[in-house]
């Protein structure tokens, strides 16, 4: 029954991450999650007839897909998507942090920012637009104009290992490691576009389903269990 319980568990957090990626099916530069689960054997005493290993299920974290999602046509000036591996450079007051959300608008200094007001950091710093010329363009190597003068260039960094990335919520990245970011000049930066979230639904939903058929199918087995040993007890009791 104690072995029924841990993979239970481990059923009832992956149900977790796979509502968590159904619910973010339309958030712009999410990443597909999915729950990494081991057994580790124990080794019980069994009352005088010798120790008995038994293996429990745990979950070891969750792993995330950095595969790029497909990208959507905004139009929008200020939207950005990355076409190959890469992270835009977002500075927060906790930090340095990455994301592949290119959903950005300016706030009142003209600052280049996120949706959470936080700014999106060029190779010299903050990027500043002029918010009484016209429209900015931005080249695929992050370069930006404005009226054929050149603000900035976007920064995209990538790391040597995606491992080194944590989430960090409102769909950025923090680096949990001692690798340090490398700017990635092979990445194309496409203006008036973002990349949507690489979760499949359907996929997802079916994965739903035969989890939580294995949440039921083992709470039936561990309810069975349960019911023989009280009545084992029972018959016990009858005949003492």
């Amino acid at each position: 029954m104690y072995v029924g319980l841990s993979r239970q568990m481990t059923l009832q957090h992956e149900l977790d991450v796979i509502a968590n990626n159904v619910a973010n099916v339309d958030t712009a530069g999410f990443k597909l999650e999915s729950l990494m689960v081991q057994t580790s054997a124990q080794t019980l005493p069994t009352g005088g007839a010798g120790p008995s290993v038994v293996d429990f299920a745990y979950d070891v974290g969750v792993v995330r897909d950095f595969n790029q999602g497909s990208l959507k046509r905004t139009g929008a000036t200020f939207d950005l998507a990355v076409e190959g591996d890469g992270f835009f450079k977002i500075t927060t007051p906790a930090g340095e942090r990455y994301t592949r959300d290119g959903r950005f608008s300016l706030d009142g200094q003209g600052r280049l920012v996120t949706q959470s007001g936080q700014p999106v950091q060029g190779d010299g710093g903050d990027i500043v637009v002029d918010t009484t010329k016209s429209a900015p363009m931005i080249a695929a190597d992050g370069t930006i104009s404005q009226d054929g003068q050149i603000l900035g260039r976007v920064s995209v960094v990538n790391f040597s290992s995606l491992s080194a990335l944590s989430k960090d919520g409102d769909g950025l990245y923090r680096n949990v490691s001692n690798l340090q970011a490398q700017t990635n000049d092979k990445a194309r930066i496409l203006q008036g576009m973002v990349e949507s979230s690489n979760v499949d639904p359907i996929t997802q939903i079916t994965k739903l389903i035969a989890v939580s058929r294995a949440y039921e199918s083992i709470a039936t087995m561990m309810s069975n269990t349960a019911d023989l040993s009280a009545q084992t007890i029972d018959r016990l009791g009858r005949v003492s």
